[in-house]
């Protein structure tokens, strides 16, 4: 089937089975390396994009359900404060979990421009991170979010 959808605010159309993950879409069929396969059972947040706005599991989400809808990649954020964030605080070590969290915090930001720390721990409930880098990973979210309050395009 053919399935089009927005995805990085460009519109593609793709021939996959509509089980197919969209997940396997976006990596195999449109080369987004971003977002990535951990556990395939929505334990771990490796996979997460933006749907509509929303963080989803992109392992299980059926590309058929995606026709019509807008999704975002970690790809789509290299400019956010986000990325600047995390590299200033050193918020990652081996990077896997990154772009899902990432993802998730950019939805958080997005509907709660000063969160608190239990509201990005909430946020971030969905990820699984075994670096230990969970303190600079809310330092780098809270350092993103005031710069987006001082003005930095988000």
């Amino acid at each position: 089937m053919s399935v089009a959808f927005e995805v990085n605010g460009r519109t593609v159309s793709v021939q996959a089975n509509e089980t197919t993950p969209l997940l396997d879409v976006l990596r195999n069929e449109l080369g987004l390396k971003g977002a990535r396969y951990g556990c395939g059972l929505e334990q771990c947040g490796s996979c997460m994009v933006l749907l509509d706005g929303e963080p989803v599991f992109a392992c299980s989400r059926e590309v058929s359900t995606v026709t019509g809808r807008c999704i975002t990649t970690v790809e789509a954020l290299a400019d956010h404060p986000l990325v600047q964030a995390f590299l200033d605080e050193q918020a990652g070590q081996c990077g896997y979990c990154l772009s899902g969290i990432v993802i998730s915090a950019k939805a958080l930001l997005d509907r709660n421009p000063m969160p608190e720390r239990a509201d990005i721990i909430a946020a971030l409930e969905p990820h699984l991170c075994r670096c230990g880098t969970h303190h600079r990973i809310i330092r780098a979210i809270r350092r993103a979010a005031g710069s987006i309050r001082e003005g930095a395009p988000a």
